[in-house]
């Protein structure tokens, strides 16, 4: 009998689908399936999700990549999780329910009142956390609900009440011992991580309103959780780790060193650098945008990164081609964009849902401007392009101010690193080379597999497992420091102006 080639079950819970893969030794990605997942957005500013169609459909993927490791003579020896990071679950323990909508990680319904919370808090925020409050919380989220629903209250009173991003919820329901749990990388993402003393900073939990006793626990990213649910995945083998989806794909790229950097393009677009053991420190004055994170922790240690995020970037081209009926697809945008060497003047800023770099900004909107009679379909394409490129150099820019150095190369990945014009856009805007490697697109499922199989499952180290990468592309920059300079300040005196009409809504 030919022996079976073992391998991890990755999956990648992401905003607008789930994704199941196995990944073995070699770093061969294979039995990729997928699922979509619908966004619902009631009114402005609200961002949600069915927590159970998010976990049916998760379920669906992995047991079709299960069943189809099996029929294909790979053995699957353990689990790897990767999910949005914010985006967030209540549910009753006792009965296994939702309680409420998901919250949408790029939801904004809270974020004048985590403003004015904040406030007083900001200095030891810095200190404790490492990074501001953003615009979303969970726990403020969960603490309104607990005010204003009597379910939600009931079942905490009888200590049924479960709050966790989406791992948790995922981890709850695939492992037979109902692990309530949250990795390290997802709880910094959440906003209340202790980075110091690797634990919540309970004080400002409890100042949001929720009580931290029914908090879930913080493990490592590479950790067990429990042992999968054969009726569920299709296997019953470890959970062997959790890691939020952009660290994972950083991982993914390569990108596991101080100084290394990566972008990864989804439904928005996440500039990662590494700082390795030392996390970027608060030096008197706020970096905008560039928010200090946890990269992952492993074997008692703690690696951090910062990281600048433009929170509708896929999805913004989504809503060209879909909502706005501009174009028959995305890839369309991308081929029309390849076609023409300029925008015509065009500029597109992709704040649908707010900025938060370079600064954050839950009231700014989007824009369309320099549009003329003459102005053609391409050229408009190549807008909705290079506005997502100059937002992924502002990315950059802030991670470099923050980390105190600026990278050598860009990693990138994501399913828009397939457009060939975006990536060389963003080598001309950022003076930087950007790489794309083999498998760009899977990154973050690679890279959940590679942190989670790297303590003996598949390889002996991290080091070892991005040894697999092989093969790689790089786009030079094309253009020179003036052009470079006039096309940035052209860009930043756009952004400059939708900011302050942000502000000027919002009352500031």
């Amino acid at each position: 009998m030919t022996q079976q080639r073992p391998a991890l079950l990755a999956v990648d819970e992401g905003t607008t689908g789930t994704r199941a893969a196995w990944v073995d030794e070699a770093g061969v990605v294979g039995g990729l399936e997928y699922r979509s997942i619908d966004v619902a957005h009631p009114v402005p500013g609200m961002v949600e999700q069915d927590a159970l169609q998010l976990l049916h459909r998760t379920t669906e993927a992995m047991r079709a990549t299960a069943a189809a490791a099996q029929a294909g003579g790979i053995r699957i020896v353990g689990i790897a999780i990767t999910q949005q990071r914010l985006t967030a679950v209540l549910w009753d323990a006792d009965t296994g329910l939702p309680l409420a909508p998901a919250v949408v990680w790029q939801d904004t319904r809270h974020a004048a009142e985590l403003a004015r919370i904040a406030a007083p808090w900001r200095e030891r925020l810095y200190e404790v956390i490492g990074r501001p409050a953003g615009f979303g919380s969970p726990y403020l989220w969960a603490a309104r609900l607990l005010q204003a629903d009597e379910a939600v209250a009931a079942a905490a009173r009888r200590g049924g009440l479960r709050l966790g991003t989406v791992e948790s919820w995922l981890i709850w329901n695939l492992s037979r011992e109902r692990v309530y749990a949250t990795s390290a990388t997802n709880a910094s993402a959440a906003g209340a991580y202790a980075t110091g003393a690797g634990g919540y900073y309970a004080e400002w939990v409890e100042e949001l309103g929720f009580p931290t006793e029914l908090l879930p626990e913080i493990r490592q990213d590479q950790d067990s959780y429990g042992t999968s649910a054969h009726e569920l995945c299709g296997v019953s083998v470890p959970i062997l780790g959790a890691i939020g989806d952009q660290q994972a794909g950083a991982i993914g790229l390569g990108s596991i060193r101080a100084g290394q950097a990566s972008c990864v393009h989804g439904t928005g677009s996440f500039l990662s650098q590494g700082t390795g053991t030392e996390r970027a420190r608060y030096r008197g004055v706020e970096v905008p945008g560039a928010i200090p994170l946890l990269a992952w922790r492993a074997d008692g240690v703690s690696r951090y990164l910062v990281e600048g995020i433009v929170p509708m970037t896929g999805s913004a081209l989504e809503w060209a081609a879909g909502r706005l009926g501009c174009f028959e697809s995305v890839e369309q945008i991308g081929r029309l964009a390849g076609t023409t060497a300029d925008a015509g003047g065009a500029m597109f800023l992709p704040a649908l849902a707010g900025a938060m770099t370079p600064a954050i900004a839950p009231r700014a909107r989007a824009s369309l401007s320099g549009l003329s009679a003459g102005t053609t379909s391409a050229q408009l394409a190549r807008a909705l392009i290079e506005g997502i490129a100059h937002s992924a150099a502002d990315g950059v820019e802030a991670n470099t101010l923050t980390a105190g150095a600026a990278p050598d190369e860009l990693a990138a990945g994501g399913g828009m690193a397939a457009s060939a014009t975006l990536l060389q856009a963003q080598a001309d805007l950022t003076g930087v080379p950007v790489v794309r490697h083999p498998g760009y697109a899977v990154a973050s499922l690679r890279g959940a597999a590679f942190l989670a199989g790297s303590q003996g499952a598949l390889w002996s180290s991290l080091d070892e497992a991005v040894t697999t990468l092989r093969g790689r592309e790089v786009f030079e920059p094309g253009i020179g420091d003036d052009e470079r300079g006039e096309r940035r300040a052209a860009w930043q005196r756009r952004l400059a102006f939708e900011l302050e009409e942000g502000s000027r809504d919002a009352g500031g």
